[in-house]
């Protein structure tokens, strides 16, 4: 067939595309294409140029075949069993075929739906193994159960004190208490966070009570709450108050002990909030006085050994084999010989009375460079006797993301580490008290006493702060705080946790306390008086039981490879495939998706010709037509003036015989594209 196009047409289609495949000769074919740059560059813009062609011409002439051409072809040569007897069999048996396997697939769907939501579940398996080697040495941090001597801070406490004995009287004693009545106690620690008797009898009508005798509910003498205090159902409770007074709460204890314990720790708290922190080591107890012997399997060892820590709760602690400024210590050998032996003086005689009432040294084994939370993870070791702790070591090892919630550094927690002055490494213990500390500051404006304070804050004082112990009630009670603090906090990595077996016995003996109390005090004082005494001596063993450690480790229960396997298992069971049948269904699709596109195309273009051929009332004129009315003169009318005695032109002068028109010949119509018959006819263009 003879194709017939305009190259001026041909031109104008091919500007259309960009300047950097358009040649500059206009020469469509040939190999002398001058570019704006030489090289290679040239036959890889001819090649751009004829496949954007090729793929013009593709659009624009149709795919050439349907769907149900495409779905046959795939069913007589895919790899698959099922849409092949489709294809090959009878009319019933293809029915049949078709039901079975549009059931299997069904099946199929179903199945690889639970192996990938299994998959994405990212559920981990655990794995013990138990090795054997050299382990170095846990760090050791020790501390007294009295953070203060109460000869250095008896001053601070005077007036707490005072009140305190005068709260015990009006409870244990209360006519003696009208006896000295008359003592002036200090009145602003206790407008603050009172004492009340609450009589709960009367469920709907509870009478409040001061326990001084300030009436809050009608009664007006104190004799009344004698009555209450020595009835049934009569109870202890911490009045807090906000906003002057106008909104209190109540927080309830079910044993006066409680009750005065929590009152005066709560009023020693805003007092040791408000001395510089300097003040209060040099209140605590030195390490030289506390710590009287030290040896490290056959090495002696002393108080300098030890780094020294201030902790609010039990004032000046010591830890050893810190690992912070030297290379951590290995043990030689598992066994009580090759451990840490102490001989600590707790000093108990010298202890605060009404603010400690645990006499011991509290202890924690944990790793090197980690912040000991001694409160929460610590032990007690009493007084009067020989500890000896042997020491289990588990080493947890999590996967992290996305099987565990777990982080390695703590740099992808959204909560400010507020123990990074101590150069320590993350723990979900020092985040959960940075969170509370952080709202904290937001909910009362100044930071608890208990926990590290940012830089720019204050200590809560009843001074500065005459709300904070109600805000600081309302925040530890509160499930939303916590639950937002766990959510934000995450465990780590990679922990080491140490299973203590403990074990205790008098020590001394009674047949040898005389001459160890004797030696001990020689060297601690330069003095043959026995000034020691059972209560403030604490002997500590903490040794290896053995060198094998367990390693506790999370694997991935269903990695890629399981699932691959599964999905493969299902899809050759119930349809009898493999990959390359996926890979041709894939195929078919890309098809059908080309095929919809190329119709897609070719309805728009036929809807445009239909609306420019509505415009006009008769078929397009062809090209001889216009030629015609063009250039033939003779068939243009005369519009000159005549005059009735002048001929048909002026002059007289006949005209010369009209030339023959062109011949109309269809041929020479522009040709739409989509006439073209293959792709390899752009290639003579």
């Amino acid at each position: 067939m003879l194709l017939h196009i305009n190259p001026a047409c041909l031109f104008k289609l091919l500007h259309g595309f960009p300047p950097w495949i358009m040649p500059t000769d206009g020469n469509l074919g040939g190999k002398n294409v001058q570019m704006g740059k030489p090289g290679h560059r040239e036959g890889a813009t001819m090649h751009v140029k004829k496949y954007l062609l090729k793929c013009l011409h593709r659009l624009q002439k149709g795919p050439g075949y349907t769907y149900k051409e495409l779905l046959v072809w795939y069913c007589n040569n895919t790899n698959t069993h099922g849409p092949k007897r489709i294809i090959c069999e009878g009319p019933k048996k293809k029915a049949m075929w078709f039901l079975l396997t549009l059931l299997f697939t069904a099946l199929v769907c179903w199945q690889w739906g639970n192996f990938i939501r299994t998959y994405l579940s990212w559920e981990v398996s655990i794995s013990l193994s138990v090795g054997f080697k050299t382990m170095d040495f846990p760090a050791v941090t020790i501390c007294n159960a009295s953070p203060f001597k109460y000869s250095k801070v008896k001053h601070l406490l005077k007036d707490l004190d005072e009140l305190m004995e005068a709260v015990l009287e009006r409870i244990l004693a209360p006519e003696l208490s009208h006896a000295n009545a008359t003592r002036t106690l200090n009145s602003s620690i206790w407008n603050h966070t009172p004492l009340v008797l609450i009589d709960e009898r009367n469920p709907h009508h509870p009478v409040i009570l001061d326990l001084f005798g300030d009436n809050h509910n009608g009664l007006t003498n104190s004799s009344a709450s004698e009555k209450i205090c020595n009835a049934h159902g009569c109870k202890m409770a911490m009045r807090l108050c906000s906003l002057n007074g106008t909104q209190c709460t109540f927080r309830n204890f079910t044993s006066a002990t409680q009750a005065v314990t929590e009152w005066y720790s709560l009023q020693a708290t805003n007092i040791f909030a408000q001395v510089p922190q300097q003040e209060l080591v040099e209140m605590s107890y030195p390490g030289e006085q506390m710590i009287l012997a030290c040896l490290f399997g056959a090495e002696p060892c002393n108080y300098r050994n030890f780094t020294s820590i201030f902790y609010p709760h039990y004032g000046n602690c010591y830890i050893f084999n810190w690992g912070m400024t030297e290379k951590a210590l290995p043990s030689a050998n598992p066994g009580t010989e090759f451990g840490l032996k102490l001989i600590l003086d707790i000093g108990q005689e010298d202890y605060v009375p009404f603010l400690t009432s645990t006499a011991g040294v509290r202890l924690m084994l944990h790793e090197q460079r980690s912040y000991p939370f001694i409160r929460d993870e610590g032990i007690y070791a009493m007084s009067g006797t020989e500890t000896s702790i042997g020491v289990l070591v588990d080493k947890l090892q999590r996967m992290g993301e996305p099987y565990s919630p777990c982080t390695v550094n703590g740099s992808e927690v959204p909560v400010q580490n507020f123990y990074s002055d101590y150069n320590t490494t993350y723990s979900i213990q020092a985040c959960l008290r940075s969170c509370f500390q952080d709202h904290m500051i937001h909910s009362c404006k100044c930071g608890h006493y208990l926990y590290p304070l940012p830089r720019g804050e204050k200590y809560c004082n009843n001074r500065d702060f005459p709300d904070w112990a109600h805000c600081y009630s309302d925040l530890q009670m509160s499930v939303a705080q916590r639950e937002t603090c766990i959510g934000m906090c995450k465990e780590s990595c990679n922990d080491t946790q140490y299973k203590m077996t403990i074990s205790m016995a008098d020590w001394p003996s009674e047949a040898s306390e005389d001459w160890i109390f004797h030696v001990l005090s020689q060297e601690r004082d330069q003095s043959t008086n026995i000034t020691l005494s059972r209560k403030g001596i604490v002997k500590l063993n903490i040794y290896f039981q053995e060198f094998n450690y367990r390693t506790i480790e999370e694997s991935a229960a269903n990695n890629l490879v399981w699932l691959l396997s599964n999905l493969g298992g299902q899809f050759g069971f119930w349809m009898g495939g493999s990959v390359l049948c996926l890979i041709e269904f894939g195929e078919i699709i890309i098809d059908f998706v080309w095929i919809t596109i190329i119709n897609l195309v070719a309805l728009a273009k036929s809807l445009r010709q239909r609306r420019a051929q509505a415009s006009y009332s008769g078929p397009p004129p062809t090209v001889a037509e216009l030629v015609e009315a063009h250039t033939n003169f003779g068939f243009q009318p005369d519009t000159a003036p005549r005059s009735p005695n002048t001929g048909p032109y002026p002059n007289e002068q006949a005209l010369p015989i009209p030339g023959t028109p062109p011949p109309n010949y269809d041929s020479l119509r522009l040709q739409p594209l989509d006439v073209i018959e293959s792709d390899s006819e752009g290639d003579a263009i």
